[in-house]
C-alpha cells in the first residue's frame, strides 16, 4: 500500500522582482514571518510553530534583525498565505509552508491568490513522513490487523485530522479508499488538540507528525502502525513503512 504523504517544511516570500539578502541597505526594520502551513503548523506550539521561532532567533542573531512570529490559523493554511501575498513585496514577510499549499491548489475552486504566482521561494528547511498512529485501547499491532480491525466495526472508529484538506486528513482518506475502510473524520484545529483526543481516546486513529508524536509512541501511550515514506525512516526504527 503506497501512502506518499511527507511535510515539507519551506520558507517563502512575497514574489520579488529582486531576493536580496536582509542585511545592510534594508536598515533594521522588524521582519514579520506570516507563516503558511496546514492548519497545525500554524497553532502556537505545534512543531512548525517551534520550528519557526527557532529558526527567528537564529536568522535574527545572523542578519541582527528582529524576526516577529505571527500565527495565523484556519483555512487550512490560506488565511496565513493570502496575509503574505498582500503585505508589501519588500522581503519582510517571509512564510512558512507546508504540503497543505499544494493540496490547496487543487482543493478549493478558487482562491485570492495563485501561490506559484505570488510567493516566491527560498530555502527548504526539511522533510519529515508522518506516523500512522493508533490509540493502544484498539486491538491491532500492524496495518493489516487495524484494516481487519475497521472492517469488522465500520464507522465505530474515528480518525483525527488537523482540519479539512490537510496532509493528516488527505492520507486518512487515501487510507480508507485503498483499503476498503470506512472511518468517521473528525477535523481539529492543529495537532495538539487532535493529539490530546487521540491519548484520551475519543478517536482512535491519526496520520500525525512524527516531530510531535515520537515521544507519545516511544513512551508506549500512542501505537505506530507504520510511517508514510517510501523507505524506512530513521527516526522510528523498528516500524514499516507504508509510502
Amino acid at each position: 500500500m503506497k501512502l506518499p504523504t511527507v511535510d515539507n517544511f519551506c520558507i517563502w516570500q512575497r514574489a520579488l522582482p529582486r531576493c536580496r539578502p536582509c542585511r545592510g541597505s534594508r536598515g533594521r526594520k522588524p521582519i514579520r514571518r506570516g507563516r503558511c502551513a496546514s492548519s497545525s503548523a500554524l497553532r502556537q506550539a505545534a512543531r512548525s510553530d517551534i520550528h519557526a521561532r527557532l529558526l527567528g532567533q537564529w536568522l535574527s542573531e545572523r542578519l541582527g534583525q528582529q524576526f516577529v512570529i505571527e500565527n495565523r490559523p484556519g483555512a487550512g493554511s490560506n488565511i496565513a498565505t493570502e496575509a503574505v501575498v498582500k503585505a508589501p513585496p519588500d522581503g519582510y514577510t517571509p512564510s512558512w509552508s507546508l504540503s497543505a499549499n499544494a493540496i490547496n491548489a487543487t482543493l478549493y475552486d478558487s482562491l485570492n491568490f495563485n501561490f506559484m504566482r505570488d510567493i516566491a521561494p527560498i530555502a527548504m528547511i526539511d522533510s519529515l513522513p508522518n506516523v500512522m498512529e493508533v490509540n493502544p485501547s484498539i486491538d491491532a499491532k500492524t496495518v493489516p490487523e487495524f484494516i481487519d480491525y475497521a472492517k469488522a466495526n465500520p464507522r465505530k472508529l474515528n480518525f483525527a485530522s488537523v482540519g479539512n484538506g490537510s496532509p493528516s486528513h488527505v492520507s486518512a482518506e487515501l487510507f480508507k479508499m485503498m483499503a476498503g475502510v470506512d472511518l468517521v473524520h473528525v477535523p481539529y484545529r492543529g495537532g495538539p488538540p487532535a493529539l490530546t483526543d487521540l491519548l484520551g481516546g475519543q478517536v482512535q486513529l491519526f496520520f500525525g507528525a512524527i516531530a510531535g508524536s515520537i515521544g507519545h509512541i516511544r513512551a508506549g501511550k500512542l501505537r505506530a502502525l507504520a510511517v508514510t515514506t517510501r523507505d524506512a525512516f530513521a527516526g522510528t526504527a523498528g516500524h514499516p513503512h507504508c509510502g
